[in-house]
């Protein structure tokens, strides 16, 4: 499996845990006074931020992404719902590396 896959794979997940982070953990320990759910939650998204961190070094180093690609990557996966137009992004620019992975 190329890096690229594989980043593209941590992204989405990162980007899921971050959603449910952002609106279901915060909400139930803001709104109903439970805040394990943000311990837990928060711990495991933690962990997909590093994996993230590394993988996209990763497909970077393969890809040959600029730094500033690279970057700009990063940034939008503090934004919710980023992670998913990173992947929208990768899909249509690196789709000649996705094909080769698939031959």
């Amino acid at each position: 499996m190329s890096e690229l896959k594989k980043f593209r794979i941590i992204n989405k997940i990162e980007g899921i845990s971050f959603l449910v982070l952002l609106f279901i953990a915060m909400p139930l320990k803001y709104s109903f006074g439970y805040p394990v759910a943000t311990k837990i939650v928060g711990m495991i998204h933690g962990l997909l931020v590093f994996a993230f961190i590394y993988q996209i070094i990763e497909a970077k180093n393969e890809e040959g992404f600029s730094w500033k690609e690279t970057a700009f990557y990063f940034g939008l996966s503090l934004l919710p719902f980023g992670s998913f137009y990173t992947d929208k992004l990768l899909k249509t620019k690196y789709a000649v590396s996705l094909q080769k992975v698939k031959a």
